[in-house]
Order: structure tokens, then sequence, then C-alpha cells
């Protein structure tokens, strides 16, 4: 496998990476309007009280993961055919 190729995976990786990351922010998340709590000095109310990030890098890691390999299988099989 070639040095392009290594990067073109990466590269395929790195965009399911961050549209998975983009799905999963929003997942657990409370509100300081939700919960209750009165927010001062300019806050935004639709922040998250505790966003929990680095749990949700970890997630979107393997969920990533998943999405990838299932997208190489059918890519490797050959099980959707495009039209040329």
């Amino acid at each position: 496998m070639s040095l392009s190729s290594l990067f073109t995976f990466f590269a395929i990786y790195l965009i399911v990476w961050w549209t998975v990351l983009f799905a999963i922010l929003p997942l657990g998340t409370t509100t300081y309007a939700e919960a209750g709590i009165e927010v001062k000095d300019g806050g935004d109310p639709g922040a998250p009280v505790d966003p929990k990030l680095l749990r949700k890098v970890f997630t979107t890691t393997w969920v990533s993961l998943i999405v990838y390999a299932i997208g190489w299988a059918v890519w490797f099989f050959h099980l959707i055919k495009l039209p040329t």
C-alpha cells in the first residue's frame, strides 16, 4: 500500500470522524435553561452545563471506526455497484 493510499484512507476517516462528532455532541447534554440554572454575565442559556467532551471524543472515535469499517467493506467487496 502506498503512502498516498494511506493518506487518503486517513483523510476519509477524519471526515467521517468530524461528521460523527457533530452528530454526537448534542447527545446527553443538559442546558442551563433545562437545569433551571440562571445564567449571568451574558452567558447563553442554551449552553450545556457539563458537555463531557472527553467522553464524547472517545465515543466519536469508536463510532467513526465502525462507520468507516462498514464503508470500507462496502467499497472493498463491491457491495454497491455504481454506474460508470
